[in-house]
């Protein structure tokens, strides 16, 4: 690419007849240059923006598939976490279930234990109560006898 101090090093030749004026030639280049230079420094500038934009563009694009990553990551975890609390929560209710039932068992054990004990204390309390009133049968009949005896 031809720089602008190229174009204002440019020297022509001169023909002694019918030649360039040189005046106007010089005149005419260095507006050349100027204009020149002014777009050669824009398209140089540009191509700084252009580079610094695309760096930055690049930077937000890594960083929008490291958030993006980091996005499904923390969806997978929380999945994750919730998944494994709910196999926790069935394990508790499960092993709660379980001790339910065994302590619903030993008390149907022990209730059927002390109704058992109630019907022999039932029985023995019919025996005794029969053996009582035996006695007090015997006791009645030997104080009717004893009275009939006195009289």
């Amino acid at each position: 690419m031809i720089t602008p101090l190229d174009i204002e090093n440019k020297k022509f030749s001169k023909r002694a007849i019918n030649g360039y004026n040189t005046e106007e030639v010089d005149d005419f280049l260095d507006e050349l240059t100027v204009d020149y230079e002014k777009i050669y420094k824009e398209a140089t500038d540009s191509k700084q923006t252009i580079e610094t934009l695309s760096s930055e563009l690049a930077r937000y694009k890594s960083m929008e598939t490291t958030l993006q990553n980091t996005l499904v990551m923390a969806q997978t975890t929380a999945e994750d976490v919730k998944n494994v609390a709910k196999q926790q929560a069935e394990v508790i209710i499960n092993e709660a279930q379980t001790s339910a039932k065994e302590e619903l068992s030993k008390l149907d054990s022990e209730i059927k234990l002390k109704q058992k004990e109630i019907e022999d204390l039932q029985k023995q309390f019919d025996i005794y109560k029969a053996k009582m009133e035996s006695l007090l049968i015997s006791q009645l009949e030997l104080l009717k006898d004893s009275l009939k005896d006195q009289k």
